[in-house]
């Protein structure tokens, strides 16, 4: 799954404000036969089932009007979960302390998964502690990254 483009942001995310929940994400994923566009959403008070259900029927009408997808996909609305996912940078700062595991598009330090705690952002890259050691990233080339749930 990558991040979905930007027209889609454009085309969804007033909608989903006007409702009165944050978009946090959307991934889309053109498939073979059928697509999957997800689109994750939250809200002060969480969002629950229900949410999404509201959320996924304004939004799938705007698709069908406006068609900017071709060919067959899914749509699916969600909450982020315990594993949040992260895309903006605003996300990596809201999140400095927790622990977050991370993909490059391309390698780095010769490794392109990281897992470690989150410290934020320095510039235009994320910071994380790895086993003792600081590692920076372009966040450009972040193609996934999500939180670890912690269990106390």
């Amino acid at each position: 799954m990558r991040r979905a483009p930007e027209k889609l942001y454009r085309l969804i995310q007033p909608v989903v404000t006007g409702m009165g929940y944050e978009l946090v994400g959307m991934e889309f994923s053109a498939g073979h036969g059928n697509g999957l566009l997800r689109i994750y959403i939250d809200s002060p008070d969480g969002a629950d089932i229900d949410d999404c259900q509201r959320v996924s029927y304004q939004v799938s009408g705007l698709l069908d009007v406006e068609d900017p997808i071709p060919g067959q996909y899914n749509l699916e609305v969600s909450s982020p979960g315990m594993d949040r996912p992260l895309f903006e940078k605003e996300h990596f700062e809201r999140f400095a302390g927790c622990q977050v595991k991370l993909q490059t598009q391309v390698s780095y330090h010769g490794r392109r998964k990281f897992k470690g705690l989150l410290q934020g952002v320095e510039g235009e890259q994320v910071v994380i502690e790895q086993d003792g050691e600081t590692v920076k990233l372009p966040l450009t080339e972040v193609e996934k990254a999500r939180l670890v749930p912690e269990f106390d």
